[in-house]
């Protein structure tokens, strides 16, 4: 397979920079369970004096990127020990805009998700709903093809390459990267030079085995999935980034639950922040934790060898929540004509993670000026 041509290499914004939704609100990286419906899990077991409220929800979704929670959350995980005696409400969820609307709706406390899905919030609400209190993983989207149809990007032209949802991370990733390289696509029909489908992360392997899509845009684990079934990746997203970061999942918090209970957000910062520790430094027990947790958690399977090790190793997992890429990423659905302009001033809250960061001797995490004044 020969190389794709070089990317323009996207220079983070160091000025504030305005985004809002312009047409379909844009949805997490839409890669869970293969469940049909966002799932509840048992309130996990407490143990000692709770906190300043008896019950947190938090809400994540069953795939590696979002592995910290899944780890963390665990009865015995570390997030589950720094909330003590406050009973944990776990919700499952396929898509980012139904965890948004939870959130919204005063159903989720504080969940794990995508930074395209938390700009929808956040500007929806007027910068009323959310802040971004903590990173947990960077990485882990490719564009993986069917090496008999595509085997270079010039053989991109007219061939049909999915992406989980209308609007989500990979979506934007997508068509910023075809806009990029001179493709011209419709952002909402996905008609175009090349044929851009939405299509959910679980169908996507049917859809490739049955040839009909040609490669897909897609987050860990469907990209080694897919690469477990003959495809190739003809471009790792981590490409276009300087040092290969680019944020896949944070933290976010309702508003009115971080004023009321600073000392649970905490907590999960906290567990967050050990939970990252140990799976770095426990790579191989990690997965193994992780595999267990998924094939136990609703519509969730255990993931086989040849796709679980492939997968957890292109994903980082860090606290720093890369806040300057988010602006990137969201200047990109502007280009693309997926958003129009909002002020994001606000959407990060950080003091709390970089209190915990600077007890354990950590270097703080910026928030690209668009931190609470």
């Amino acid at each position: 397979m020969t190389a794709p041509r070089p990317v323009r290499r996207r220079t983070p914004l160091v000025a504030l920079t305005s985004l809002t939704l312009l047409l379909a609100p844009l949805a997490a990286c839409g890669y869970g369970s293969d469940s049909d419906d966002d799932e509840p899990t048992p309130t996990n077991s407490a143990s000692g004096p709770a906190l300043s409220t008896d019950e947190v929800r938090v809400g994540y979704f069953a795939n590696i990127t979002h592995a910290t929670g899944v780890i963390g959350l665990e009865n015995d995980g570390l997030i589950r020990e720094e909330l003590g005696g406050t009973e944990v409400k776990t919700q499952i969820f396929n898509a980012g805009p139904s965890a948004i609307e939870a959130l919204n709706a005063g159903d989720l406390d504080i969940t794990f998700i995508g930074p395209n899905p938390a700009i929808n919030g956040f500007a929806g609400s007027g910068g009323q709903s959310l802040r971004v209190v903590s990173g947990a993983a960077s990485g882990g989207a490719s564009l993986v093809v069917n090496p008999d149809t595509v085997a270079s990007l010039d053989d991109l032209a007219g061939k049909r390459i999915a992406t989980p949802q209308l609007g989500n991370t990979q979506d934007v990733a997508l068509l910023s990267y075809l806009n990029d390289q001179g493709f011209e696509v419709d952002p909402q029909s996905g008609s175009g030079d090349v044929s851009v489908l939405r299509i959910a992360n679980s169908e996507i392997p049917a859809a490739f085995d049955g040839g009909d899509i040609d490669g897909a845009w897609v987050p860990e684990p469907t990209a080694a999935n897919l690469i477990s079934r003959g495809a190739e990746t003809l471009l790792d997203e981590g490409e276009l980034w300087d040092n290969g970061q680019y944020v896949v999942t944070h933290v976010i918090a309702a508003q009115s639950f971080l004023d009321e209970h600073p000392d649970v957000v905490e907590a999960v910062v906290r567990g967050v922040v050990r939970t990252n520790a140990w799976i770095n430094e426990n790579p191989d027990e990690a997965k193994s934790v992780f595999n267990g947790a998924l094939g136990r958690l609703p519509g969730g399977n255990e993931l086989p060898a040849e796709v679980l090790d492939p997968a957890f190793e292109n994903v980082e997992f860090l606290n720093d929540p890369l806040a300057e890429t988010l602006l990137v990423g969201a200047e990109n659905a502007t280009e693309v004509g997926l958003l129009d302009e909002t002020d994001l001033t606000g959407i990060y809250d950080l003091s709390i993670l970089n209190s915990v960061l600077a007890e354990a001797d950590l270097p703080e995490a910026g928030d690209a000026g668009l931190g609470v004044g």
